[in-house]
């Protein structure tokens, strides 16, 4: 929230300034939404709830959250109203859903029976490519570019993504599958949500527990990884020569120190950018990945000649196959409808049909301002 705070400051003051130079007699009023202030008194009424306890939020009204598998912490909400004679009233809520099989985190916990569900979508309408070979992929991507000379830029959240490129690119270079180049992780909310992994390995799966932690290593630390925080040390990774991968944020390109290495290496044929999330509609990475030819950063146009990838496989939200599944696991004698949210209107045209078509009785995308009655 912090960090936020910051970037929305640092975006109203460019409009500002760009706003001095408008000719145009009216004039919008850019502030942010939230400032730091505002964030440190929100952060001062957070509580800690753990999984799978059931906290009281209101008069006949708890909370049980379970793990959603989607980043450290992340979690599903599975909420009990009591009503009138005893009758209780159950509403699970999936926040954002993660996926099966994935690396350092849990696989998605199962909710107790609910009688309605608010679902996200964001990839309601696609299937997510073979995670099984997502480090196989990857490496794939940093031996050609290495020979190219180039760099690898990774445009990634400083949650999640940062920390499951640093721990495939550990096991690559242990492996000895991927050339001994610099890896940076040029973040400081990423090196700060890292450190927060390493303090918390009572949520890892198993496999990273063998694979790490019983042999006495760190997932997050190898020879050849470096963690800057520093704005000087971030600008002399420009000044090195030779093939290095660059971890940044933010995953969509739209802020952070990501845009910097980008303006850098967007024009060099040798470079690769390599997008590992999902991308919104209208960012920088969307127009990358969708092919654009001519980008515009910092208010200014570049040519795109470095080679740009997408790798759905590392997206951290489940796909409609994904939802479909871990819908189906609910008590289905007890589900009366799913409501969609989080998700484009063609994915959640997508997700509604196949939910529909695996007998969920009732399915509807939620709107803005339109009241659903719960019986």
């Amino acid at each position: 929230m912090l960090d936020a705070a910051k970037v929305q400051a640092q975006d109203a003051d460019y409009l500002r300034k760009r706003q001095r130079k408008d000719p145009q007699p009216w004039r919008t009023v850019y502030e942010p939404l939230y400032d730091a202030r505002d964030a440190r008194r929100a952060l001062e009424r957070y509580l800690t709830v753990s999984y799978q306890r059931p906290y009281a939020i209101a008069p006949g009204v708890s909370v049980t959250l379970h793990d959603a598998g989607h980043i450290l912490g992340s979690a599903t909400a599975h909420f009990t109203i009591k009503r009138d004679e005893g009758r209780e009233l159950a509403v699970g809520f999936t926040g954002d859903l993660g996926r099966r099989n994935t690396p350092i985190l849990r696989d998605p916990e199962p909710l107790p029976p609910v009688d309605w569900l608010v679902c996200e979508s964001t990839y309601g309408d696609r299937l997510h490519e073979d995670a099984c070979d997502a480090e196989g992929r990857l490496g794939q991507i940093v031996r050609d570019t290495a020979e190219r000379g180039g760099r690898l830029i990774i445009p990634a959240f400083a949650v999640g993504r940062t920390q499951e490129m640093i721990y495939l690119l550990h096991c690559l270079y242990r492996d000895g599958k991927i050339p001994q180049v610099p890896v940076f992780v040029d973040s400081p909310m990423a090196v700060s949500a890292t450190a927060i992994f390493r303090a918390h390995p009572e949520c890892f799966d198993a496999e990273t527990v063998e694979e790490f932690l019983d042999q006495g290593e760190s997932p997050f630390a190898f020879d050849r990884l470096r963690y800057v925080t520093r704005v000087e040390e971030s600008k002399r990774i420009n000044d090195l020569h030779g093939p290095c991968i660059i971890i940044s944020s933010s995953g969509m390109a739209e802020a952070g120190r990501v845009l910097h290495h980008l303006l850098r290496g967007i024009g060099d044929p040798r470079n690769t950018v390599l997008f590992v999330g999902f991308q919104a509609a209208a960012t920088l990475g969307r127009r990358l990945v969708e092919g654009a030819e001519e980008v515009r950063i910092f208010g200014e146009p570049h040519r795109v000649r470095a080679e740009v990838r997408s790798l759905d496989c590392f997206s951290a939200h489940a796909d409609y196959g994904e939802i479909g599944e871990w819908v189906s696991r609910l008590d289905r004698g007890r589900l009366k409808g799913v409501f969609l949210v989080h998700g484009e209107p063609g994915a959640q045209a997508h997700l509604a049909d196949h939910l529909r078509k695996a007998g969920v009785p009732r399915v509807e995308a939620l709107a803005p301002g339109r009241p659903v009655v719960l019986d």
